[in-house]
């Protein structure tokens, strides 16, 4: 009987398969790689958007949920201060929420808290978060019961929006000073008095009698 040959790989055909099968795979592993790159990149951006997005809503809602008592500043860049605001995020009842640039990176921050004043003095118990950096427009504008937020980061799309309805709280009434009574006149209090009928008239030299 005629022994079955089978044909087996040569050892050069192996090392060259193996050669060609690493060339594929590093190919693979490098697109991979780049696409995990990328999609890391993108995802990174997406929360920062997202972040800051999350951080004008904030704006909006301390406006939103406001008595409408709002002190805009005009500047290089504007400063909101939200006077009493609903919106808190540090679980206060009422808060008082002001929003500026700082110098400092053009920092766009966020302040809460009550009874304070801008410039915060070293006793001012607040809380400040630091919301865009490299805020280069920072616009807040008013007109009756309309209010404009205009903010934009360098190479950054801007931020904006526009909320209606934000009616600023009537102006305490001026109070009235109690009317003085009539014919009161100082100094001269006798003048009110009604004359007493049995107080004694003035003697008039002239009209005595001679002796």
């Amino acid at each position: 009987m005629r022994a079955n040959l089978k044909r087996a790989f040569t050892l050069i055909e192996i090392l060259i398969s193996t050669m060609l099968l690493s060339i594929v795979l590093i190919g693979l592993y490098s697109v991979l790689d780049t696409q995990r790159r990328s999609v890391g990149n993108i995802k990174r951006n997406l929360d920062k958007s997202l972040e800051h997005d999350r951080a004008i809503m904030v704006l909006y809602h301390d406006i939103l949920q406001s008595d409408g008592n709002l002190t805009i500043k005009k500047g290089e860049r504007d400063t909101i201060c939200i006077e009493s605001t609903t919106n808190s995020l540090y679980e206060l009842d009422l808060a008082k929420v002001c929003w500026l640039v700082l110098k400092d990176k053009d920092t766009l921050v966020r302040v809460e808290g009550n009874g304070y004043r801008l410039p915060l003095g070293l006793e001012d118990k607040v809380e400040v978060d630091r919301v865009l950096e490299g805020t280069k427009v920072f616009e807040v504008s008013r007109d009756k019961d309309r209010v404009f937020i205009f903010a934009k980061q360098a190479k950054k799309e801007p931020y904006t929006f526009l909320l209606q309805g934000i009616k600023a709280p009537p102006k305490p009434k001026p109070k009235k000073r109690p009317k003085k009574p009539k014919g009161l006149i100082r100094g001269n209090k006798d003048k009110n008095l009604t004359k007493d009928s049995n107080s004694t008239p003035p003697i008039d030299n002239n009209k005595l009698p001679p002796f």
